[in-house]
């Protein structure tokens, strides 16, 4: 088994973030709860657990059809049930669904009870989720580091750096499970959000001597971290110790590479990673476009973009409402109002749109050309918007026509 001590070096003393638990109602005031249904629920009923927003009315629905495969192993079902409740703040059903379903068969399944423990995360039930990792030999049901890395995801969230430093210590050991890369990922990722990047860092030092290899997502989340925290020394070591080691980087490290050069304006060295990819046989998609079109239409290199935006539908790509929106501002702010006329007219098309600053700036151009024709276009598609425009937004885009 694989030494958890190594931990305690960056899992030091920090502050911890307290987590809220939410309140729960004893189980037992349900046991002499009539369903509000009395027989099995039939498929077609699905959508009437779909369409209940009453709250007790979708807890009896549910718990009433507690041993329908239907819906039990509905996985949209069972999440979207759940969520509903925790909307309405019904913890308190939240518990007694969830807790029963452990006591079925499908309980003695450790799958099924990673969903359990997901869906206490995702109602913020912090301490049932660890409960239920705790207690899974209760139920017949064999742990993993499957079911570890589930009730690890969950206890991240809660950002309280104390009880994830206990979980790590004691968990693994307790229960004899050896982590694994995903359990550092998630570690890692966690240390990373909460800006404790130093100690992330010494996660990826340490992990080899436990014997577990850093992986593409290791890196790339590191390297995103120290980027977007101004530290591109670090970010840019990384990269290469990364590479230097086998670990090649693959999409969303090169757009997270690509994102950093950006936003230092270096729109060239953006559009050299773009090449490079093409080495490490990665094609690029629509965020590596859009990044580097903003870089070259940033850095005034208005035709380079325009070049880029050409090559990405020589690969068969289509524009996302990034690309136009980028596109459609700096064409305006360069004074090309035909090609952004014809890219906006597009986009409204499909209903995405520009901001009310950027269309304002296209008709005073297109009026300003005495394209009067084009500019009432726009602003007939303008009004078709989904969600409409403010009635004061649209009457300043009519006043564009009444000026001199």
């Amino acid at each position: 088994m694989l030494s958890l001590r190594p931990i305690r070096r960056f899992c030091n003393t920090a502050a911890a973030i307290a987590s809220t638990n939410s309140p729960a109602v004893s189980l037992s005031q349900f046991q002499n709860t009539k369903p509000l249904v009395d027989k099995p629920l039939e498929e077609p009923a699905l959508v009437r657990l779909k369409a209940e927003r009453d709250p007790e009315k979708l807890f009896q629905l549910f718990r009433a059809n507690a041993h329908n495969r239907l819906v039990i192993e509905n996985k949209f079902v069972f999440e979207d049930t759940v969520s509903r409740l925790a909307g309405a703040r019904r913890f308190d059903y939240i518990e007694h669904l969830l807790e029963h379903q452990k006591t079925l068969p499908q309980g003695r399944r450790e799958g099924f009870i990673m969903r359990i423990i997901m869906l206490y995360g995702k109602a913020g039930m912090i301490k049932h989720a660890v409960d239920t990792f705790n207690d899974m030999h209760l139920y017949g049901c064999k742990r993993t580091v499957k079911s570890f890395n589930a009730a690890l995801k969950v206890l991240t969230e809660s950002r309280d750096l104390e009880a994830i430093q206990a979980f790590l210590l004691e968990a693994p050991q307790k229960f004899d499970i050896q982590l694994d890369i995903f359990s550092v990922n998630i570690v890692i990722k966690a240390f990373c959000e909460m800006g404790i990047l130093d100690k992330a860092y010494l996660i990826l030092v340490e992990m080899e001597k436990l014997g577990i290899k850093p992986d593409v997502i290791t890196y790339t989340t590191l390297i995103s971290a120290f980027y977007k925290n101004n530290r591109p020394e670090i970010g840019n070591g990384l990269w290469n110790l990364m590479v230097r080691k086998g670990c090649f980087p693959n999409l969303a490290t090169f757009n997270v590479r690509i994102q950093h050069v950006v936003n230092k304006r270096r729109a060239w060295q953006a559009n050299s990673l773009m090449a490079l990819m093409q080495h490490f046989q990665i094609m690029p998609d629509e965020v590596t476009y859009n990044l580097v079109i903003k870089g070259f239409c940033r850095a005034g290199y208005m035709d380079m973009a325009k070049r880029v935006y050409s090559a990405m539908h020589g690969r068969g790509y289509k524009p996302n409402v990034k690309i136009y929106q980028t596109m459609i501002h700096y064409l305006c702010k360069g004074g090309d109002f035909n090609l952004a006329y014809t890219m906006c007219k597009d986009s409204m098309k499909k209903n995405w749109f520009p901001n009310v600053d950027t269309i304002y700036a296209l008709l005073e151009g297109l009026k300003k050309d005495n394209q009067l024709c084009k500019a009432k276009m726009i602003t007939t598609l303008a009004r078709k918007r989904v969600p409409p425009f403010s009635s004061n937004q649209l009457s300043s885009f009519q006043s564009i026509f009444s000026k001199r």
